[in-house]
């Protein structure tokens, strides 16, 4: 029943939805989501709206919900989003947002450009509106240390010159464009700082169908009713993206999805790829499409009903954009293809709720969704390739509020990882493959460079997660200048290649103890020797601090098993047990036998 119930409600939320349904049950729609057994991460999220927001907020929270993400929501009375940030709120201080959502269109514009206006006032006019909106992050950021994200603005519903509004100065086309710049400006130069694009929102859904000045003047509705369940699904996946929740992998059939044509009948030859023709074209961008994912840390593999010779034969095509070695992972044969999706979850070793699967087949993708209802699998319309990309966008599956060095390297993280597979079987024992990686490790205090990919590791990281705490990067900031705390990341590197951050330990300093409030590390370095070698700096830095005793906690989640019996495995005590979460101490006044043996800690 669970399963069914879950099956329909990815069902029921997935893009291309019916709006009209999700206004007009959207209670029902919580009350189901909220009785699957997830266990959700909570924040506190303050919506300061220029315009009337119940619905915004109830449709967000069916996608957060949806997400695995547990709203508390505080809601600013209409327009008053400019006092609510400014000035003292005891109603926000108390409520302490996590995440502050400022939502202002081009109807809450105070200083609009007139006709008359020389170029001098229309720039005044300009600075002090985004000054405005700049005071309102500032004061946001430093009382709440919270994630701003602000709505830029859409274009007006007319344009009183014609064609010359994108022209002249005085233009509110050319001013909205104006004020979007700089916002976007304030984000590339500010962390904890995003920009929620309705501007592209209202062309995308056409501005005909955004604007409706009846509604605006009857219920102060920024945005028309109908287009609501669109804006907020848009505004979740920028939350989910900040917390980890964005998928990882997409896996790809190949006849008449990643080429026209079926390759076992038609020859290499034959497939539609390249620009002859029109179909060829549209598989053609959409390679180009999936090739830039790739390029921006989206992990690529193959699942396919083939040989897997005469599969692979299709990237031989002088036209594929894709080469064979842009995927991680490559599935061709006979078997059922929900048994190769588990094998590609296993082998790049992430959960299968981090894979979306691509097929033009429909019995192929009901087949996953029923089977393995954790795997994303979007509907799609083979006679348009089009909609293949519409899908992924429509859902925001890999959207990204960041994109960093480890994220671009990824692919080539994880090819260099099966060369060390190829290496393992090789050798006479795993001790020797250990010492054979040469392998080196930076271990010191969190740096200000790697707050993003510390903040990614903690929403992401799942398996090897004791505690699986979640910290935004504001967290990140405020327990790394905060004496109470010490902070460790880990980045590893051997023969084959640098793998990059992949570990993070935060400890919390009571009294002479060390409380280990989070501990995780990547999966692609498990049994290497790196949780020994962040144990070992960890005490180090204890000691040098007069910690006398190290408090370490272990959470049950239907993920992290595989860490149940770390502490013990480090000659931890167990002192306290509640059904499966436990706590661990270490004297450290008794003798530490340091048990890194093939990593070297590099010296800074």
């Amino acid at each position: 029943m669970e399963v069914a119930m879950e099956r329909s409600l990815n069902e029921i939320l997935a893009y291309p939805f019916d709006s009209e349904m999700l206004l007009r049950k959207q209670r029902s729609i919580k009350r189901g989501l909220l009785k699957s057994n997830v266990n959700y991460i909570k924040k506190r999220i303050a919506l300061l709206g220029g315009s009337t927001m119940a619905d915004v907020k109830n449709l967000l929270e069916i996608f957060l919900l949806h997400a695995g993400i547990q709203p508390e929501f505080y809601v600013s009375e209409y327009n008053k989003y400019y006092e609510d940030s400014v000035f003292t709120n005891n109603a926000l201080d108390a409520f302490q947002p996590e995440f502050v959502f400022v939502f202002t269109s081009m109807v809450n514009l105070l200083y609009k450009p007139e006709l008359e206006d020389d170029s001098m006032v229309v720039q005044q006019k300009l600075q002090t509106e985004y000054e405005r909106y700049e005071m309102i992050w500032t004061n946001l950021s430093e009382k709440y240390h919270a994630i701003v994200i602000q709505n830029n603005m859409e274009l007006p519903y007319c344009l009183p010159l014609g064609n010359l509004d994108n022209i002249l100065l005085q233009g509110i086309q050319r001013f909205i464009e104006a004020l979007n710049e700089k916002f976007a400006t304030y984000a590339r130069e500010h962390q904890n700082f995003y920009v929620h694009d309705i501007h592209y929102l209202a062309a995308q859904i056409g501005l005909e169908k955004w604007h409706n000045r009846f509604q605006y003047h009857a219920y102060k509705f920024a945005v028309n009713y109908d287009v609501v369940p669109v804006v907020a699904k848009n505004m979740a996946k920028i939350i989910k993206s900040v917390l980890g929740k964005s998928k990882k992998c997409l896996v790809l059939d190949l006849d008449n999805t990643l080429w026209g044509g079926v390759i076992g009948d038609d020859g290499v030859e034959n497939l539609q790829l390249g620009y002859e023709t029109p179909q060829a074209e549209a598989y053609t961008e959409f390679q180009l499409y999936v090739l830039n994912l790739k390029k921006r840390g989206v992990l690529l593999a193959v699942c396919s009903k083939n040989e897997i010779d005469i599969a692979k034969s299709g990237f031989k095509h002088p036209d594929s954009v894709l080469k064979l070695d842009d995927f991680v992972c490559f599935k061709a044969n006979w078997q059922p293809k929900n048994l190769n999706i588990q094998e590609i979850a296993k082998e790049i070793n992430i959960g299968l709720d981090s894979l979306v699967f691509i097929d033009d087949n429909p019995a192929e993708r009901q087949l996953i969704r029923d089977i393995l209802p954790e795997v994303a699998v979007p509907e799609v319309d083979v006679t348009d390739v089009f909609s293949y990309i519409r899908a992924i966008e429509g859902n925001g599956y890999f959207e990204a509020v960041t994109i960093s060095k480890d994220d671009l390297k990824r692919n080539e993280a994880y090819m260099e990882n099966k060369k060390r597979v190829e290496l393992q079987q090789n050798v006479a024992s795993y001790d020797d493959f250990l010492q054979s990686l040469n392998m080196e490790a930076e271990i010191e205090e969190f740096k200000d460079v790697y707050f993003d990919r510390i903040a990614q590791l903690t929403n992401k990281s799942n398996q090897f997660n004791l505690t699986t705490r979640r910290y935004t990067l504001a967290d990140i900031e405020r327990m790394t200048m905060d004496d109470r705390y010490i902070t460790l990341y880990g980045r590893l590197k051997d023969k084959f290649g640098d793998n990059g951050l992949v570990s993070v330990v935060i400890g919390e300093i009571k009294g002479k103890a060390l409380h280990i409030n989070l501990w995780l590390m990547s999966c692609r370095v498990l049994k290497r020797g790196m949780e020994q070698a962040m144990l070992n700096v960890l005490i180090e830095k204890a000691f040098s601090l007069g910690i006398t005793k190290l408090v370490g906690y272990y959470y049950k989640t239907e993920k992290n098993k595989m860490v149940r019996e770390l502490y013990n495995e480090f000659c931890f005590v167990l002192a306290e047990q509640n059904e499966e979460n436990t706590i661990w101490t270490l004297d450290l006044d008794k003798d530490y036998q340091k048990q890194n043996h093939f990593i070297r800690v590099k010296e800074i």
